[in-house]
């Protein structure tokens, strides 16, 4: 076998990169796959990278998008990371970067409630993930927020997710090179990351663009474009400005990603026209603009747009509890609280009424925390489940039980699923949820999804049955097992529920 050298090159479509060999890895970081989106390219469809001359260093992370890290219980920021414009850059970490390996490729898009995130967050270091397998791992940049997700007049729709999809077409073009198979890339995310990869599945832009694709709790908020002008008038009009691009492109972008935190303290969220999303902690979502996005993606999958895309798709128990508890909610829920969330969140006309009789045993702080998730996260999870199976596609649902051993009140919570995914338990959310030290049984659960994740990514096949007639599901707890939907009670009362594009009211 031949010796490569300490800091391997490789010949992109843009130019020469060089990385870095990092133990039995090489790692390539802070590619360009486009033009920085500033100047006459602020709220600019992505551009492809220039060309550059010689060889580039690809040893450091480029710069984290402007974001807003405003959320409730998270103190601190961004610190000791890359800064300038040059934000929509790729990360590789490969075995080796021979053409000729052919491995399967995993292609991240982090979460953040489409207004924060980072490829660099040292929770998504991919080098325990990419040992797991024989396979490549990808991570990018893409733009949240104002920059991203902000519906206003003179700029495309969801710039964010075309971000995406250049990203994507940058793998298609230049993975062999680092030892991938282009035609063996599978997609995954989490939270906003999978509620985007759920939008990729319905957009034509990203036809044969990935082969299998893994949703790790997406959300189910998805914006009709009435509902998403209307979000990016007020957060304009919250920093006295026009919802142009022209007006908007007047300010800094680090400093515009405060408008939707001016929007919550001076003009407060306007629940008599965007309803529920007004209680939720992000202005932010795709937009079923009719061109970008020509669809929500319930109907998307119902329709066949992702019949040849294979599914994992799933969620996590007790999803909202993270929320909740960063908020400070936690205990102190009455009855009240739990009535307010029930009438805006539930199906049907009495959801009060339903929810208590389905779970006639459960605490308020439960009540609450059962339909905010079943309405944000485990639903919609199902649906698309439901919507991918009915057009003769195939998806693999899940559920993680088994609770976070670091704080018993956050049970299996949302965001519990990307450490172990990952393997980094001691970083980001690591210590919340796992303790100073993790446990034996945590590096198990852990290597455990590792294992579903990486053989599928290999072979189409993550280790459990599909959803089909059965409607069977892999539980991740202690001990896993398959098992019919384990959420029924509230399967039974969102059948008849359809979930679409949210409205103006």
């Amino acid at each position: 076998m031949t010796t490569l050298p300490a800091e391997p090159e490789v010949r992109t479509t843009a130019g020469t990169v060089r990385g870095r060999r990092e133990d039995d890895l090489v790692v390539f970081r802070g590619i360009p796959f486009a033009q920085p989106p500033v100047g006459e390219l602020r709220f600019a469809a992505p551009r492809p990278a220039r060309r550059w001359d010689g060889v580039r260093e690809a040893f450091a992370f480029g710069p984290p998008p402007p974001q807003d890290i405003v959320v409730p219980g998270r103190t601190g920021g961004l610190s000791g990371v890359a800064t300038g414009d040059d934000w929509l850059t790729v990360n590789v970490w490969t075995p080796q970067p021979d053409p000729a390996a052919h491995r399967p490729v995993l292609v991240w898009i982090y979460g953040g409630a489409y207004k924060l995130g980072f490829a660099g967050s040292p929770g998504y270091d991919a080098q325990h993930l990419t040992r797991a397998g024989d396979h490549v791992v990808v991570s990018f940049n893409y733009r949240v927020g104002m920059e991203g997700f902000a519906h206003f007049a003179g700029a495309p729709a969801n710039r964010g997710l075309l971000d995406q999809v250049a990203a994507l077409e940058w793998v298609r073009d230049n993975i062999t090179a680092f030892g991938g198979d282009p035609d063996r890339v599978t997609v995954f995310g989490e939270s906003a990351g999978a509620g985007s990869l759920a939008a990729l599945l319905a957009m034509p832009r990203a036809k044969n663009l990935f082969r299998q694709a893994i949703l790790q709790s997406p959300p189910g908020t998805f914006h009709s474009d009435d509902l998403g002008r209307d979000i990016g008038a007020a957060l304009a009009a919250g920093r006295g400005l026009r919802a142009t691009a022209d007006d908007l492109a007047t300010v800094d972008p680090h400093e515009l990603v405060g408008a939707a935190a001016g929007l919550t303290a001076d003009l407060g969220w306007d629940r008599t026209r965007w309803g529920a999303v007004a209680d939720t902690i992000t202005p932010y979502s795709p937009v079923v603009d009719g061109d970008v996005l020509p669809t929500d993606p319930w109907t998307a999958l119902s329709a066949g747009s992702a019949r040849d895309v294979r599914i994992i798709l799933g969620h996590n128990r007790n999803e909202s509890r993270l929320f909740l508890f960063l908020g400070g909610a936690l205990p102190g829920i009455d009855d009240t609280r739990a009535d307010a969330a029930l009438r805006t969140f539930g199906p049907g006309a009495d959801p009060e009424q339903t929810y208590r009789a389905a779970h006639p045993d459960a605490a308020p702080e439960q009540l609450l925390e059962y339909v905010h998730s079943d309405w944000l996260f485990r639903m919609p999870a199902l649906h698309l489940i439901q919507a991918q199976r009915s057009a003769g596609g195939t998806a693999y649902g899940y559920e993680i039980a088994w609770p976070a051993p670091g704080n018993a009140a956050l049970g299996a919570c949302h965001g519990l699923d990307g450490p172990l995914v990952f393997g980094t338990l001691t970083a980001h959310l690591g210590p919340l949820l796992f303790g100073p030290e993790p446990s034996a049984e945590t590096r198990t659960q852990s290597a455990r999804i590792q294992r579903a994740w990486t053989d599928f990514a290999a072979t189409g096949d993550p280790g459990w049955p599909a959803y089909d007639t059965r409607g069977l599901f892999r539980v991740f707890d202690t001990e896993p097992t398959v098992t019919p939907y384990p959420e029924a009670a509230s399967e039974k009362l969102w059948a008849t529920h359809k979930f679409a594009a949210l409205p103006l009211l």
